[in-house]
């Protein structure tokens, strides 16, 4: 078996791979049967160097590899027909932009498997970047706090080597008695949590949270419970939640009036209630001054998302009134640091990360043949949609 990790070719350039060096290293010694080849780049967080000096062969081409490993959506020009390959597709939600990229996947008889889409028995994502998407959103949100207030100052995460480098900035820090409120319990709010507890953020219950003022930072984390009721008084339940989140409303609202700061890690689609409706945005209660949207879904859970900014610039200002896109830190907006790449800031970390959960839970099978845990996440094989994503076939065919 033959796998080959592509170099990215989504602008903006993506810096993370799927499996580090000592990964493959590690692979090739301990799977019978297993080469791996790097495909030559220049911008990948390991260098062809790295992974030369760990006895993995670097090559311009991986067309001869059977399994095509990469992180970003592949450009349909560089797709290699009947290959199978695993990289985040973002066509699941029937996502525009990449309409052409699933067209192009059925008719070069591509097999894909999505990251996404691998799953545990009980429903939860088995891969991801959303721990470091979370502590770099988090750094991010507290960083525009700061610039915006002038009452602290944060360094940006690119600038440091590593996660513990990172850390290591946070000694001294200084925060006002500002309140932070978190959504989420997946892995971006598991992120975001860390770094909220390096920064030595005090937690709250979220009834407190409410009602008191601490002469200390605090934050509260709101769950699914939390954040949504039945609109006709039934018990909150997440099974029921996800089959029919249309029957939910949000009870978010009152938190926006007392937090200063909102860390938003919430999944949302279409049919789940926002968090707030952008009009609250109007209202002289809404206290919220920064909003870091880590899961980052334009006009979504945070219906002011108005779209990505860059690494480099990753804040925005949104008029209150207008809802207009403004420069940051003025008076009459509200900051948005949303960035559809965070964990680039810690790429090194981030990969290391992601081929640890690749090794431990997906490698085997995808090497032995498969398992239901893979067959869950094949959207297209051999060209065809697969009966569980059936009601792409219209969107990938259009």
């Amino acid at each position: 078996m033959k796998i080959g990790l592509i170099r990215e070719g989504k602008i903006p350039v993506d810096n993370r791979v799927a499996l580090t060096p000592a990964q493959c290293k590690w692979i090739q010694k301990n799977f019978d049967g297993v080469q791996i080849s790097v495909q030559t780049s220049q911008n990948r967080c390991f260098a062809n160097r790295e992974y030369q000096i760990a006895g993995i062969e670097v090559k311009d081409s991986v067309s001869d590899c059977d399994i095509l490993l990469g992180i970003k959506e592949v450009p349909v020009t560089e797709l290699i027909p009947g290959k199978t390959y695993l990289f985040f597709s973002h066509t699941k939600k029937m996502q525009p932009h990449n309409q052409k990229l699933l067209h192009t996947i059925l008719e070069k008889k591509i097999t894909l498997i999505d990251y996404e889409c691998l799953e545990h028995e009980d429903g939860e994502r088995i891969i991801g970047f959303g721990f470091f998407a979370g502590v770099v959103g988090a750094h991010n949100g507290m960083m525009a706090y700061g610039n915006r207030t002038k009452e602290f100052f944060l360094d940006r995460v690119y600038k440091q080597r590593s996660f513990r480098e990172l850390i290591h900035t946070y000694f001294g820090l200084k925060l006002p008695n500002l309140k932070i409120v978190v959504t989420g319990s997946g892995r971006v709010a598991h992120g975001v949590l860390e770094i909220m507890n390096l920064m030595g953020i005090h937690e709250a219950d979220a009834d407190e949270f409410l009602k008191k003022n601490f002469p200390y930072p605090v934050y509260t984390q709101l769950k699914g419970a939390d954040l949504y009721k039945h609109k006709e008084g039934k018990p909150y339940t997440r099974e029921d939640f996800h089959q029919h989140p249309e029957n939910y409303i949000s009870k978010f609202l009152p938190y926006a009036f007392v937090a200063d700061i909102l860390m938003n890690g919430v999944y949302w689609d279409k049919n789940i209630p926002r968090l707030f409706e952008k009009e609250a945005v109007a209202d002289d209660k809404f206290n919220i001054q920064t909003i870091a949207d880590v899961t980052d879904d334009k006009n979504g859970s945070v219906p002011i998302n108005l779209g990505d900014q860059t690494i480099e610039e990753p804040v925005y200002g949104v008029d209150r009134n207008s809802f207009e896109k403004t420069a940051p830190y003025l008076k009459t907006s509200v900051d948005i640091m949303a960035v559809g790449n965070l964990p680039n800031e810690l790429p090194r970390d981030a990969s290391r990360y992601f081929g640890e959960q690749l090794i431990k839970y997906v490698l085997p099978d995808l090497l032995k043949g498969g398992s239901t845990i893979i067959e869950k996440a094949i959207i297209v094989k051999n060209g065809e949609l697969t009966p569980h994503f059936a009601y792409l076939k219209t969107y990938a065919e259009a």
